[in-house]
């Protein structure tokens, strides 16, 4: 049976790279901010109750979810962001688990669940065998994602004061990886030596063939 981990890690952490890795690898990435995205585009899964919780307002002219007004609004509405939570997360969290069946049941060597909020929502621990955590100092951070179009520093802040602290993700994990500017290939080969401890036939080959 495969072992099912949590990968998480704040933003500009390097944790989106990491599932890429995985992938690359042979892991089967299920990731929940893809599921949310289904389930708020327009005919999705979440739209009626999102916009009988919060009006047309927050729609887009084609009914899906406006992202922007519904990040803003959460932003400086903390019952407002716990509504949009309590309509979300079962939902994120019953698509995500039919597709890890589903992974598993075709053979996967590893299924890891790309959860950014794992820490956060307190959810999902009892659910995985492993935490992994991709970590950088805040500074860090700040730096990679200041580089992103349309990133100015307010809104930076205003994302890392929202996340888990660094201390609180480095608390829950099993593992971690170290990502403060090593470069892609050291990222990678810890990648790979992690999966193979973890008992991934698969991605053992192909660690062997990149050392």
């Amino acid at each position: 049976m495969p072992l099912r981990i949590g990968l998480t890690g704040g933003i500009g952490s390097g944790k989106s790279t990491v599932a890429g890795m995985l992938r690359d690898a042979g892991a089967t990435i299920i990731d929940a901010d893809a599921q949310a995205h289904a389930l708020t585009r327009a005919g999705g899964a979440a739209m009626p109750a999102i916009e009988a919780a919060f009006g047309p307002q927050l729609l887009t002219p084609d009914g899906a979810l406006d992202r922007d007004r519904m990040r803003a609004l959460a932003f400086t509405d903390t019952r407002a962001k716990r509504r949009l939570e309590d309509i979300l997360h079962p939902l994120i969290g019953q698509a995500m688990r039919a597709e890890a069946t589903s992974a598993q049941a075709a053979g996967t060597p590893l299924i890891v669940l790309d959860i950014p909020l794992l820490v956060e929502s307190g959810h999902w621990r009892a659910q995985l065998d492993r935490v992994l955590v991709v970590d950088c100092t805040v500074e860090t951070q700040t730096e990679r994602v200041l580089r992103r179009p349309g990133w100015p520093l307010e809104r930076v802040t205003a994302v890392l004061a929202a996340q888990a602290t660094r201390e609180a993700r480095l608390a829950a994990a099993d593992a971690v990886l170290f990502n403060d500017d090593i470069g892609l290939d050291a990222l990678r080969s810890q990648v790979f030596h992690l999966a193979s401890r973890w008992g991934c036939e698969t991605i053992k080959r192909v660690a062997a063939l990149g050392d």
